[in-house]
């Protein structure tokens, strides 16, 4: 059984940090690519950071220069570490895979339609100002 677990989500005033953490599971998790996905209230789902399986990545222009995703092959997760964070962050956080040569498209072209494989169930970031 293919399992996504997010955790490290909660409330933070703005300029403060989380780090997301994703354990995969139930897959081969060196042949994906894992991202992290996030959907305000009343927007559209929308790629926020993707890495492949030997480590190249994809990120959102909201986001450079604040969050950093990087990987553990040997635990087979997957972190996201936010800092500065704004309230226009405030959203549920998914972790999400693909496999490798997709993750970076699916995550600057992200559809219902052209989406990843597997997803988590969520974690709510909420940024106060």
């Amino acid at each position: 059984e293919v399992q996504l677990v997010e955790s490290g989500g909660g409330l933070v005033q703005a300029g403060e940090s989380l780090r997301l953490s994703c354990a995969a599971s139930g897959f081969t998790f060196d042949d994906y690519g894992i991202g992290w996905f996030r959907q305000a209230p009343g927007k559209e789902r929308e790629g926020v950071y993707c890495i492949t399986s030997d480590g190249s990545t994809y990120y959102a222009d909201s986001v450079k220069g604040r969050f950093t995703i990087s990987r553990d092959n040997a635990k087979n997760t997957v972190y996201l570490q936010m800092n500065s964070l704004k309230p226009e962050d405030t959203a549920v956080y998914y972790c999400a895979a693909a496999p490798a040569p997709k993750i970076v498209p699916i995550c600057a072209y992200y559809s219902g339609s052209y989406s990843p494989d597997y997803w988590g169930q969520g974690t709510q970031v909420t940024v106060s100002s």
